[in-house]
């Protein structure tokens, strides 16, 4: 019995490697087959890949060249939706110029200037929740990712002007502050030494409280302007998601999360849409305050 074991989880481990083994040889066969123009072949084995179950680390070279031979195809709008999957999977990739066209390129810059300004908000978000929840070397590291894509020469406009100009700001100081408190303590003195005085505490910047409408005195704010963006393609099944968005004392979105996907594209779109949303702010006795607020949101069944 011991032995026969032994011998299925010898036979599940080469199972498992000759199925990775195959998906890395037919990611290679997609690459020629894009290299040698065949770009309806290609995307027929990426769509293939792409459905499978195929490791994370492969997806966004399934739909890199899946934007390549859309775009090669002349099918802009569906390249545009692999791009966007790309930009999602990993900010930080653009096409050099030996992997691909201006054309290309110039895709990628496009994609990349309208999604980048919501996903440093987001990506700042979630930083500014591991540092309150006191996990520095997480937030450390949040820190870091925000002030890097802030520096992508993709969305250096944006970076030059609120709200990004002030997360900018925001960021390398609570960067500097994670990054001190993760830090591991000095060892021990090797002999008694006189105790130091020890420096003062660090001012941690209090941020404005955010009010959610069960507080006395508070008045919610007011929509203005709060359009969704159609959902792009088909949609074959409902779907459903939630947004929480942070509107400030001016009735601009200060930040914006997906609590609840829909889709990975379209929680992207739906978070870049919000750069543009306005409210009536809300108020506290009579004075404007930040306030968190959810956002259902319900794709309906196209015909």
């Amino acid at each position: 019995m011991k032995a026969y074991f032994v011998a299925a989880f010898a036979a599940g481990t080469v199972l498992a490697a000759t199925h990775a083994g195959a998906q890395e040889a037919d990611l290679t066969a997609a690459r020629d087959l894009y290299a040698s123009a065949a770009y309806d072949d290609a995307l027929t084995v990426l769509n293939r890949l792409r459905s499978s179950d195929h490791p994370a680390s492969q997806s966004r070279t399934i739909e890199q060249y899946r934007a390549f031979c859309l775009l090669a195809l002349g099918r802009p709008s569906d390249a545009e939706q692999a791009i966007e999957a790309v930009v999602v999977a990993e900010p930080t990739y653009t096409p050099g110029d030996g992997d691909a066209s201006p054309r290309i390129r110039s895709a990628f810059t496009a994609v990349r200037r309208r999604m980048l300004p919501a996903i440093i908000q987001q990506k700042y978000a979630q930083a500014k929740t591991a540092y309150d929840r006191k996990e520095f070397g997480a937030a450390a590291d949040g820190f870091t990712q925000v002030l890097n894509a802030l520096a992508d020469q993709d969305v250096a406009a944006e970076a030059s002007r609120p709200p990004l100009s002030d997360l900018r700001t925001l960021a390398g100081g609570f960067q500097e502050l994670a990054a001190k408190a993760a830090a591991p303590p000095p060892p021990p003195p090797m002999a008694p030494v006189a105790t130091p005085t020890p420096p003062p505490a660090p001012v941690v910047p209090v941020a404005p409280r955010i009010y959610t409408g069960g507080e006395t005195g508070i008045v919610m704010p007011a929509v203005v302007n709060q359009t969704l963006p159609p959902f792009p393609g088909h949609v074959v099944i409902p779907r459903n998601g939630k947004l929480e968005v942070v509107i400030d004392e001016l009735g601009q979105v200060e930040s914006a999360v997906m609590t609840s996907s829909v889709t990975q594209a379209y929680d992207a779109i739906v978070l870049a849409a919000t750069k543009a949303w306005r409210f009536k702010p809300a108020t506290l006795n009579g004075m404007p305050v930040k306030f968190r607020k959810t956002v259902q949101i319900t794709i309906k069944q196209t015909s």
